[in-house]
């Protein structure tokens, strides 16, 4: 009786260890494939390729911005009276002299005169803020971050604006420079001395009346980066309210890209992987351009008939970034 029973009990504990053993040797984890292996290919294709920036703004009242120099020099300033009123007109501030050729610098209308940035007869170079002037009205301001500051310095020219819960998009004209600027300095005017000409004859001196004193120009103040632009006329303005600025920082015709994944490196110098005709790859370098963050754009290195592998090559430490980035610094 006894040996009936654990028969059936061998038998079980066979068939239980028999079921937990693998067969034959180890298997690897299939959703984790080796590094290095191909698991796609693609072959670079054309598109019309557009980089934008987004950032944070509000609508403000009389922001200040700043008017750079055009080329580099010696700024010399004009002596500004206080306007009556809102100038219609573009008021000339400074002239910068390179080679003994005059480049002006003015003030668009709808703007008055914020402060001298540098000392007259001063040695400036192309960019560089010398005046700022404050916009009479209503403009959009967006504080910008060091990072943002160099990828949109030359793409000023396409800004889009969104006000929050409010009207939009609509393009917005964008005033000066985003450069940061310092505190402004309003030079003082010259005493002027009493008329003491002898009136003609038959004529008796009037007396004069006292001048009523004039109201100082207050400087304007230092600023951080940042981008004031003007919207439409007939968009509707609210002091204080949120909006969002979107910059197009890049664009490129019919340019030929590849998937980001296909590629080591994001700015400047990349490599790609080339797959030849036997299966194996021929790490080739090529020039980046523009990026959208899914594809990116190929300047040469490529013809367009090739087929890359996915993903890219394995680049050592130190050399993910491009040629063109900087490793990054700290902890």
């Amino acid at each position: 009786m006894r040996k009936i029973v654990l028969a059936p009990l061998c038998a079980l504990v066979t068939v239980a260890v028999a079921a937990c053993s693998p067969s034959g040797s180890e298997k690897t984890n299939p959703e984790l494939a080796p590094r290095g292996t191909t698991m796609t290919k693609v072959k670079p294709t054309k598109q019309d390729l557009t980089t934008k920036l987004s950032i944070s703004g509000k609508v403000e009242m009389n922001p200040t911005f700043g008017l750079a120099a055009p080329v580099a020099g010696q700024v010399r300033y004009f002596d500004l009276q206080a306007p009556n009123g809102t100038p219609t007109k573009p008021t000339r501030v400074a002239t910068v002299w390179k080679d003994g050729a005059p480049n002006y610098v003015e003030i668009p209308a709808g703007a008055t005169f914020g402060g001298r940035l540098v000392d007259d007869k001063a040695t400036v170079t192309a960019g560089m803020p010398i005046a700022s002037a404050k916009h009479v009205g209503y403009a959009i301001v967006g504080d910008i971050d060091g990072a943002q500051a160099y990828k949109i310095n030359g793409a000023l020219t396409d800004v889009t604006v969104q006000i929050k819960n409010g009207p939009g998009p609509f393009p917005c004209t964008v005033l000066g420079t985003i450069a940061a600027l310092p505190q402004g300095t309003i030079p003082e005017k010259p005493t002027q001395t009493p008329d003491t000409k002898t009136p003609p004859a038959g004529q008796t001196q009037q007396p004069q009346q006292p001048k009523q004193p004039d109201q100082p120009q207050q400087p304007s103040s230092s600023t951080g980066l940042r981008i004031v632009c003007t919207a439409p006329a007939d968009v509707q303005m609210i002091n204080g309210a949120t909006a969002s600025i979107e910059v197009t920082t890049g664009k490129s015709a019919q340019a030929l890209v590849v998937p980001v994944e296909a590629v080591a490196g994001q700015q400047g110098k990349g490599k790609v992987d080339v797959i030849q005709p036997d299966g194996s790859r021929r790490t080739t370098d090529v020039t980046l351009g523009l990026t959208d963050g899914k594809v990116i754009e190929v300047k040469s290195g490529l013809t367009g008939d090739e087929e890359l592998a996915v993903p890219g090559p394995n680049l050592p430490e130190g050399q993910q970034q491009g040629g063109d980035q900087q490793k990054p610094t700290g902890p």
